[in-house]
């Protein structure tokens, strides 16, 4: 816009102020059009993701997910054209995010033996906790988690995954206390979901440091 006025001046085209208003008013506009379809998918993924965490999977049908996101059903089908393509997507969204948090670890590690072991345990570790600032996160990965017990082409993603990044490691990682440690952070993953365990902080911190020193070995 700015680029816009200054090409004006130098052509010496005058722009009253009521019509600069007006193209930064267009433009701004425009702006948020480009902006809003990114708005709208992710507020279907988080739809999606809590009736799946409130009614089971089963409750995401795209006409549930357009109605509790106040998207119209062609809205919905413009971005995910089925519930398996719903589900894609918050497969998507959250392995992103998990790839990132993950890469982040492994950047802050000095010691290569095992660094991919300590950040996958560093990030699993606290998708159990219910009530800090990763809670949110933690609820997609809840709904992910029971997603992929149900769904076969999401397990197939996932196992393509694990594989991907194993051999990404393979020169630092593939010890079998590192598989040990990464195989124990899933046990845990799988636990905080069924609440099949009641663990205390304190036996849940000396955990996390027992694997981690496992992962040095």
């Amino acid at each position: 816009m700015r680029q816009f006025i200054a090409t004006c001046a130098r052509k010496s085209l005058h722009i009253d102020k009521p019509s600069r208003w007006y193209l930064y008013t267009i433009m701004s506009l425009a702006h948020h059009r480009l902006k809003r379809p990114r708005l709208v998918r992710q507020q279907l993924l988080e739809v999606a993701a809590r009736l799946s965490l409130e009614n089971g999977v089963a409750s995401v049908t795209l006409d549930a997910v357009s109605q509790a996101a106040g998207v119209s059903k062609g809205g919905l089908l413009h971005h995910f054209p089925s519930k398996m393509a719903l589900l894609d997507g918050l497969f998507e969204d959250l392995t992103s995010k998990f790839d990132h948090a993950i890469d982040e670890e492994v950047r802050n590690d000095p010691v290569a033996h095992g660094r991919f072991s300590r950040a996958y345990l560093s990030v699993v570790f606290p998708l159990g906790d219910e009530t800090g600032q990763g809670h949110e996160e933690a609820q997609g990965w809840r709904v992910l988690t029971i997603a992929l017990l149900a769904e076969p082409v999401l397990r197939d993603r996932w196992r393509q995954w694990v594989g991907d990044r194993a051999d990404e490691f393979v020169g630092t990682d593939s010890s079998t206390n590192c598989l040990l440690v990464r195989m124990a952070a899933d046990g845990l993953w799988l636990a905080d979901i069924l609440h099949s365990h009641d663990i205390g902080e304190e036996e849940r911190m000396a955990l996390f440091s027992n694997l981690k020193t496992l992962s040095f070995q």
